[in-house]
């Protein structure tokens, strides 16, 4: 089992919570960026760098993670495709993608890309706070002890 991290956009409050979880409970964690990210390397995690393009920390995710991992990502496509081949995903604000819920998500993800092509929204889901990061505090170790039961 792996912790893969989709690092190009990941908060530094959410990589320290990751950090001190893979640690405390003994499973490797995976930063995967296409710029080096500062203190995330440890004897329980890494740094992998990929080239610098659209969708290339994604790519490297997809291929290379297995069923059983699991992944923190804010890319809702991606996220499918994983909750797809059997990974536990979560984006960074705690929200969990599941088989259920992430066709509804994909869809909604979509709508809203269409709306900003036409200048209706913007991009922005807002800055992290305090309350961002304790919901996915919760969230993770919450299903991180699921998922580690279930292995």
């Amino acid at each position: 089992m792996k912790i893969w991290v989709d690092s190009d956009s990941c908060p530094r409050q959410i990589r320290q919570i990751i950090l001190r979880a893979s640690i405390r409970v003994k499973i490797p964690a995976v930063f995967v960026a296409n710029c080096n990210i500062p203190n995330v390397e440890n004897k329980w995690s890494t740094m992998q760098l990929v080239p610098l393009g659209e969708g290339e920390a994604d790519k490297y995710i997809y291929e290379n993670s297995e069923k059983g991992d699991i992944a923190i990502t804010r890319d809702i496509p991606l996220a499918a495709d994983l909750v797809n081949g059997g990974l536990l995903v979560l984006d960074d604000r705690g929200n969990v993608f599941t088989a259920d819920n992430i066709g509804e998500r994909l869809s909604m993800r979509n709508a809203m890309t269409e709306l900003r092509s036409y200048g209706v929204m913007s991009k922005s889901a807002g800055s992290m706070n305090n309350r961002d990061v304790q919901l996915f505090a919760n969230a993770f170790d919450k299903e991180l002890r699921i998922w580690q039961n279930r292995a």
